[in-house]
């Protein structure tokens, strides 16, 4: 008998949990060893466990995936972490492998997509799909001309998200467990990096460049 993958699945959805595991159930190298509602859950599971891969949705509520990956990194450097989100790649891909994932899918992948990035990095190596592999290989060859967006940190980043998403700084607030007067922060910091004067030329910048649905 094979040695069996154990996974941590990391999702604030009951729904998309128990459809992971149907997935993963088919493969009897894989086994769903624990599942986590959100961030804070995953970082307790983690600790309490024993992992080989940790399957994380990067828009978790109490804490993001982003945010826990990098916890978690810091804990656990050897512990593959598989990002997985509804969000395309161009949003959030090269932040998180930056952070320290070993892969990222979308959920629109084929679930045969999931099974074999959860064999690559159980391996230890890296799993990106071939059209994020190019975009890598972009973000190398023109560091120069990075688009402004590249340059802002994570909370930023977030905020430039949210706010061309069409929330309020309270609603960003409350979904990020930050003051408003911090998120405030955050805006004034990115409107100064990208060269923008309002939230309505941050939400063109965001639909032009195809950070928003």
């Amino acid at each position: 008998m094979t040695t069996q993958i154990r996974i941590l699945i990391a999702d604030d959805h009951a729904i998309v949990r128990h459809g992971l595991r149907q997935i993963l159930s088919d493969s009897e190298d894989m086994v769903v060893a624990g599942e986590a509602k959100n961030g804070v859950q995953a970082l307790q599971m983690a600790r309490q466990g024993e992992w080989d891969v940790v399957l994380m949705d990067v828009s978790m509520p109490d804490k993001n995936g982003i945010d826990t990956l990098k916890q978690l990194k810091k804990e656990y450097p050897k512990l593959p972490v598989l990002m997985l989100s509804m969000h395309p790649e161009e949003q959030y891909a090269i932040r998180a492998l930056k952070a320290g994932a070993s892969g990222y899918l979308t959920k629109q992948s084929a679930p045969e997509l999931l099974v074999t990035a959860i064999r690559q990095v159980a391996c230890g190596k890296k799993y990106v799909s071939p059209s994020l592999a190019e975009e890598l290989a972009n973000a190398i060859t023109e560091d120069t001309e990075r688009p402004p967006h590249e340059k802002l940190s994570d909370r930023e980043y977030q905020t430039l998200v949210m706010i061309a998403s069409g929330k309020t700084l309270t609603q960003i607030a409350e979904e990020l467990k930050l003051s408003v007067k911090t998120v405030s922060v955050y805006r004034a910091r990115l409107l100064e990096k990208m060269k923008l004067k309002n939230n309505a030329e941050l939400t063109h910048y965001g639909l032009k460049h195809g950070l928003v649905e």
